[in-house]
Protein backbone atom coordinates (compact mmCIF):
# COMPACT_ATOMS: atom_id res chain seq x y z
CA UNK A 1 0.00 0.00 0.00
CA UNK A 2 1.33 3.36 -0.65
CA UNK A 3 2.11 5.67 1.10
CA UNK A 4 -0.28 8.73 -0.46
CA UNK A 5 -3.06 6.16 0.50
CA UNK A 6 -2.28 5.67 3.91
CA UNK A 7 -2.42 9.16 4.75
CA UNK A 8 -5.23 10.05 2.43
CA UNK A 9 -7.80 7.47 5.03
CA UNK A 10 -7.13 9.67 8.18
CA UNK A 11 -8.41 12.91 5.94
CA UNK A 12 -11.42 10.94 4.46
CA UNK A 13 -12.33 9.43 8.17
CA UNK A 14 -12.09 13.01 9.71
CA UNK A 15 -13.90 14.52 6.74
CA UNK A 16 -17.09 12.10 6.96
CA UNK A 17 -16.59 12.96 11.21
CA UNK A 18 -17.07 16.36 10.28
CA UNK A 19 -19.80 15.97 8.24
CA UNK A 20 -21.56 13.91 10.24
CA UNK A 21 -21.58 16.41 12.84
CA UNK A 22 -22.74 19.25 11.01
CA UNK A 23 -25.59 16.71 9.64
CA UNK A 24 -26.35 16.10 13.47
CA UNK A 25 -26.15 20.01 14.26
CA UNK A 26 -28.36 21.10 11.38
CA UNK A 27 -30.83 18.32 12.65
CA UNK A 28 -31.03 18.80 16.12
CA UNK A 29 -33.51 21.71 16.48
CA UNK A 30 -36.23 19.56 14.73
CA UNK A 31 -35.43 16.28 16.57
CA UNK A 32 -35.49 18.80 19.85
CA UNK A 33 -38.79 20.45 18.84
CA UNK A 34 -40.49 17.00 18.18
CA UNK A 35 -38.99 15.60 21.35
CA UNK A 36 -40.04 18.60 23.62
CA UNK A 37 -43.38 19.62 22.13
CA UNK A 38 -44.91 15.95 20.23
CA UNK A 39 -43.27 12.99 22.24
CA UNK A 40 -43.09 14.52 25.85
CA UNK A 41 -46.83 15.67 25.75
CA UNK A 42 -47.98 12.54 24.34
CA UNK A 43 -46.05 10.28 27.33
CA UNK A 44 -47.38 12.89 29.71
CA UNK A 45 -50.94 12.12 28.70
CA UNK A 46 -50.49 8.64 28.23
CA UNK A 47 -49.17 8.50 32.18
CA UNK A 48 -52.21 11.09 32.76
CA UNK A 49 -54.49 8.90 31.61
CA UNK A 50 -54.67 6.53 34.48
CA UNK A 51 -54.83 9.39 36.81
CA UNK A 52 -57.78 11.81 37.96
CA UNK A 53 -56.27 15.50 37.81
CA UNK A 54 -57.46 18.70 37.94
CA UNK A 55 -54.78 20.73 36.19
CA UNK A 56 -53.78 22.20 39.98
CA UNK A 57 -53.62 19.18 42.84
CA UNK A 58 -51.56 16.76 42.47
CA UNK A 59 -52.46 13.64 39.86
CA UNK A 60 -54.53 11.08 41.80
CA UNK A 61 -53.94 7.06 40.57
CA UNK A 62 -57.34 5.75 39.51
CA UNK A 63 -55.32 2.80 37.18
CA UNK A 64 -58.49 2.33 34.18
CA UNK A 65 -60.85 3.90 35.83
CA UNK A 66 -60.96 7.08 32.90
CA UNK A 67 -60.99 4.24 30.25
CA UNK A 68 -63.75 1.89 31.89
CA UNK A 69 -66.12 5.51 32.48
CA UNK A 70 -65.67 5.71 28.80
CA UNK A 71 -66.93 3.26 27.27
CA UNK A 72 -69.94 3.56 29.28
CA UNK A 73 -70.71 7.03 29.01
CA UNK A 74 -73.17 8.17 26.35
CA UNK A 75 -71.24 11.14 24.89
CA UNK A 76 -68.03 9.09 24.24
CA UNK A 77 -69.97 6.43 22.19
CA UNK A 78 -72.23 9.35 20.27
CA UNK A 79 -68.69 11.64 19.55
CA UNK A 80 -67.01 8.02 18.40
CA UNK A 81 -69.70 7.34 15.92
CA UNK A 82 -70.13 11.46 14.61
CA UNK A 83 -66.16 10.95 14.45
CA UNK A 84 -66.13 7.85 11.75
CA UNK A 85 -69.42 9.16 9.87
CA UNK A 86 -67.19 11.85 9.61
CA UNK A 87 -64.43 10.51 8.23
CA UNK A 88 -65.97 7.25 6.32
CA UNK A 89 -68.16 10.68 4.54
CA UNK A 90 -65.53 13.22 3.97
CA UNK A 91 -62.67 11.76 3.17
CA UNK A 92 -63.82 9.31 0.45
CA UNK A 93 -66.17 12.23 -1.25
CA UNK A 94 -62.54 14.78 -0.90
CA UNK A 95 -60.54 12.03 -2.30
CA UNK A 96 -63.01 11.06 -5.49
CA UNK A 97 -63.47 14.66 -5.87
CA UNK A 98 -60.19 15.86 -6.40
CA UNK A 99 -58.65 12.63 -8.24
CA UNK A 100 -61.18 14.11 -10.92
CA UNK A 101 -60.66 17.85 -11.00
CA UNK A 102 -56.62 16.57 -10.93
CA UNK A 103 -57.41 14.67 -14.04
CA UNK A 104 -59.06 17.79 -15.58
CA UNK A 105 -56.40 20.15 -14.34
CA UNK A 106 -53.64 17.98 -15.30
CA UNK A 107 -54.76 19.11 -19.44
CA UNK A 108 -52.79 21.31 -21.26
CA UNK A 109 -55.23 24.24 -21.15
CA UNK A 110 -54.57 27.87 -21.61
CA UNK A 111 -54.89 29.62 -18.01
CA UNK A 112 -54.63 25.99 -16.11
CA UNK A 113 -52.30 27.82 -13.81
CA UNK A 114 -55.22 30.34 -12.67
CA UNK A 115 -57.43 27.42 -12.40
CA UNK A 116 -54.76 25.25 -10.22
CA UNK A 117 -54.22 28.67 -7.78
CA UNK A 118 -58.43 28.89 -6.93
CA UNK A 119 -58.68 25.23 -6.33
CA UNK A 120 -55.54 25.29 -3.42
CA UNK A 121 -56.43 29.10 -1.88
CA UNK A 122 -59.03 27.23 0.84
CA UNK A 123 -55.85 25.05 2.07
CA UNK A 124 -53.91 28.49 2.98
CA UNK A 125 -57.11 29.83 4.49
CA UNK A 126 -56.81 29.95 8.15
CA UNK A 127 -59.71 26.89 9.34
CA UNK A 128 -60.98 30.00 11.67
CA UNK A 129 -62.02 32.27 8.98
CA UNK A 130 -63.10 29.24 7.16
CA UNK A 131 -66.04 28.53 9.79
CA UNK A 132 -67.06 32.05 9.98
CA UNK A 133 -67.26 32.59 6.93
CA UNK A 134 -69.60 29.00 5.89
CA UNK A 135 -71.05 29.48 9.44
CA UNK A 136 -73.01 32.71 7.88
CA UNK A 137 -73.58 31.30 4.82
CA UNK A 138 -75.83 28.71 6.85
CA UNK A 139 -77.30 31.17 8.76
CA UNK A 140 -80.74 30.18 8.94
CA UNK A 141 -82.48 33.96 8.96
CA UNK A 142 -79.47 35.79 6.95
CA UNK A 143 -77.28 33.00 4.99
CA UNK A 144 -76.86 33.48 1.74
CA UNK A 145 -77.53 29.97 0.64
CA UNK A 146 -80.99 30.15 2.66
CA UNK A 147 -81.38 34.04 0.77
CA UNK A 148 -81.15 32.06 -2.87
CA UNK A 149 -83.08 29.16 -1.46
CA UNK A 150 -86.06 32.04 -0.40
CA UNK A 151 -85.66 33.71 -4.43
CA UNK A 152 -86.00 29.93 -5.33
CA UNK A 153 -89.05 28.95 -2.95
CA UNK A 154 -87.70 26.16 -2.02
CA UNK A 155 -87.61 25.32 1.52
CA UNK A 156 -84.50 26.65 3.72
CA UNK A 157 -83.47 24.41 6.51
CA UNK A 158 -81.80 25.17 9.76
CA UNK A 159 -78.43 23.74 8.52
CA UNK A 160 -76.41 23.40 11.64
CA UNK A 161 -79.67 23.65 13.88
CA UNK A 162 -80.97 20.56 12.39
CA UNK A 163 -80.00 17.49 14.00
CA UNK A 164 -80.59 15.09 10.70
CA UNK A 165 -78.34 17.38 8.22
CA UNK A 166 -76.07 19.27 11.01
CA UNK A 167 -73.44 16.90 10.01
CA UNK A 168 -73.73 16.81 6.57
CA UNK A 169 -73.29 20.20 6.54
CA UNK A 170 -70.34 20.21 8.22
CA UNK A 171 -68.98 17.59 6.03
CA UNK A 172 -69.63 19.46 2.86
CA UNK A 173 -67.04 23.03 4.29
CA UNK A 174 -64.37 20.09 5.46
CA UNK A 175 -64.25 18.81 1.75
CA UNK A 176 -64.58 22.59 0.55
CA UNK A 177 -61.75 22.99 2.65
CA UNK A 178 -59.23 20.20 2.04
CA UNK A 179 -59.86 19.11 -1.43
CA UNK A 180 -57.35 21.84 -2.60
CA UNK A 181 -54.74 19.50 -1.15
CA UNK A 182 -55.53 16.75 -2.52
CA UNK A 183 -55.43 18.25 -6.07
CA UNK A 184 -52.05 19.23 -5.24
CA UNK A 185 -51.17 15.61 -4.50
CA UNK A 186 -52.52 13.55 -6.80
CA UNK A 187 -51.33 16.36 -9.87
CA UNK A 188 -47.91 15.51 -8.79
CA UNK A 189 -48.67 11.98 -9.34
CA UNK A 190 -50.18 12.24 -12.42
CA UNK A 191 -47.55 14.07 -13.45
CA UNK A 192 -45.41 11.21 -12.33
CA UNK A 193 -46.69 8.62 -14.69
CA UNK A 194 -44.85 8.24 -17.88
CA UNK A 195 -46.14 9.08 -21.24
CA UNK A 196 -44.90 5.94 -22.93
CA UNK A 197 -48.37 3.92 -21.87
CA UNK A 198 -50.31 6.53 -22.69
CA UNK A 199 -48.64 6.07 -26.43
CA UNK A 200 -48.60 2.69 -26.31
CA UNK A 201 -52.26 2.38 -25.20
CA UNK A 202 -52.94 4.67 -28.26
CA UNK A 203 -51.01 2.28 -30.79
CA UNK A 204 -52.85 -0.41 -29.31
CA UNK A 205 -56.29 1.25 -30.21
CA UNK A 206 -57.42 2.11 -26.19
CA UNK A 207 -59.55 5.18 -25.93
CA UNK A 208 -59.40 7.79 -22.91
CA UNK A 209 -61.72 6.19 -20.78
CA UNK A 210 -59.68 2.72 -21.01
CA UNK A 211 -56.62 4.24 -20.53
CA UNK A 212 -58.29 6.08 -17.09
CA UNK A 213 -59.32 3.00 -16.03
CA UNK A 214 -56.00 0.70 -17.01
CA UNK A 215 -53.14 2.86 -16.89
CA UNK A 216 -54.18 6.29 -14.74
CA UNK A 217 -55.87 5.33 -11.85
CA UNK A 218 -53.86 1.73 -11.64
CA UNK A 219 -50.50 3.81 -11.56
CA UNK A 220 -51.65 6.86 -9.24
CA UNK A 221 -52.86 4.28 -6.50
CA UNK A 222 -49.34 4.84 -4.45
CA UNK A 223 -50.56 8.75 -4.06
CA UNK A 224 -54.28 7.70 -3.25
CA UNK A 225 -52.55 5.61 -0.52
CA UNK A 226 -50.97 8.37 0.70
CA UNK A 227 -53.87 10.76 0.38
CA UNK A 228 -56.02 8.27 1.94
CA UNK A 229 -53.88 7.88 5.12
CA UNK A 230 -53.22 11.70 6.02
CA UNK A 231 -56.95 12.37 5.14
CA UNK A 232 -58.26 10.00 7.45
CA UNK A 233 -55.61 10.54 10.18
CA UNK A 234 -56.32 14.67 9.73
CA UNK A 235 -60.52 13.83 10.16
CA UNK A 236 -60.17 11.78 12.96
CA UNK A 237 -58.73 14.90 14.55
CA UNK A 238 -60.99 17.03 13.48
CA UNK A 239 -62.05 20.26 15.87
CA UNK A 240 -61.45 23.48 15.07
CA UNK A 241 -64.05 23.70 12.24
CA UNK A 242 -66.63 22.35 14.22
CA UNK A 243 -65.75 24.09 17.46
CA UNK A 244 -66.10 27.77 15.29
CA UNK A 245 -69.20 27.04 13.59
CA UNK A 246 -71.21 25.96 16.43
CA UNK A 247 -69.54 28.02 19.02
CA UNK A 248 -70.58 27.02 22.41
CA UNK A 249 -73.90 26.43 21.82
CA UNK A 250 -75.00 22.68 23.60
CA UNK A 251 -78.31 23.11 21.21
CA UNK A 252 -75.29 21.90 18.43
CA UNK A 253 -72.68 20.00 20.27
CA UNK A 254 -74.56 16.69 20.15
CA UNK A 255 -75.35 15.67 16.74
CA UNK A 256 -71.65 17.55 15.87
CA UNK A 257 -69.57 16.28 18.91
CA UNK A 258 -66.38 14.62 17.58
CA UNK A 259 -63.54 12.42 20.00
CA UNK A 260 -61.24 15.87 19.88
CA UNK A 261 -64.13 17.83 20.99
CA UNK A 262 -64.60 15.48 24.25
CA UNK A 263 -61.15 15.87 25.00
CA UNK A 264 -61.44 19.67 24.67
CA UNK A 265 -64.39 19.64 26.67
CA UNK A 266 -63.26 17.63 29.68
CA UNK A 267 -60.00 18.85 29.84
CA UNK A 268 -60.54 23.02 29.24
CA UNK A 269 -64.22 23.51 30.29
CA UNK A 270 -64.69 20.52 33.45
CA UNK A 271 -60.97 20.55 33.99
CA UNK A 272 -61.17 16.72 34.21
CA UNK A 273 -57.29 16.41 32.25
CA UNK A 274 -57.21 12.85 33.59
CA UNK A 275 -60.17 12.38 31.68
CA UNK A 276 -59.49 14.08 28.66
CA UNK A 277 -55.60 12.44 28.21
CA UNK A 278 -57.74 9.05 28.31
CA UNK A 279 -59.79 10.18 25.50
CA UNK A 280 -56.85 11.28 23.59
CA UNK A 281 -55.18 7.89 24.04
CA UNK A 282 -58.01 6.26 23.16
CA UNK A 283 -58.31 8.22 20.05
CA UNK A 284 -54.30 7.82 19.15
CA UNK A 285 -55.09 3.63 19.54
CA UNK A 286 -58.29 4.44 17.06
CA UNK A 287 -55.84 6.39 14.39
CA UNK A 288 -53.16 3.83 14.80
CA UNK A 289 -55.34 0.36 14.16
CA UNK A 290 -56.82 2.17 11.15
CA UNK A 291 -53.04 3.20 9.63
CA UNK A 292 -51.63 -0.01 10.54
CA UNK A 293 -54.70 -1.89 9.18
CA UNK A 294 -54.56 0.35 5.71
CA UNK A 295 -50.72 -0.47 5.65
CA UNK A 296 -51.66 -4.23 5.67
CA UNK A 297 -53.90 -4.07 2.87
CA UNK A 298 -52.37 -1.79 0.72
CA UNK A 299 -50.75 -4.50 -1.08
CA UNK A 300 -54.70 -5.95 -2.51
CA UNK A 301 -55.12 -1.96 -4.35
CA UNK A 302 -51.68 -0.13 -4.46
CA UNK A 303 -49.66 -0.84 -7.55
CA UNK A 304 -46.00 0.52 -8.07
CA UNK A 305 -44.90 1.10 -11.25
CA UNK A 306 -41.85 -1.00 -12.21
Amino acid sequence: MSDSNVLTKPKRSRRKRKEAMWAYLFIAPVVLGLFLFYLMPALASFGLSFTSWNGINPPEFIGLDNLVRLVQTDSFIRSMVNTLVFTLVSVPLAVMLATGIAILLNQKIKGMIVYRTLYFLPVVTMPVAVGMVWKWLYNTDYGLLNYILGLLHLPQPAWLFNPNIALISVIVVYVWMTVGNNIILILAGLQGISETYYEAAEMDGASKLKQLFTITIPLLTPTLFFVFITGIISSLQVFDLIFIMIGDSHVLLEPLRTLVYGVYESGFEYSQMGYASAQAFLLFLMILVITIFQFAFQKKWVHYDG
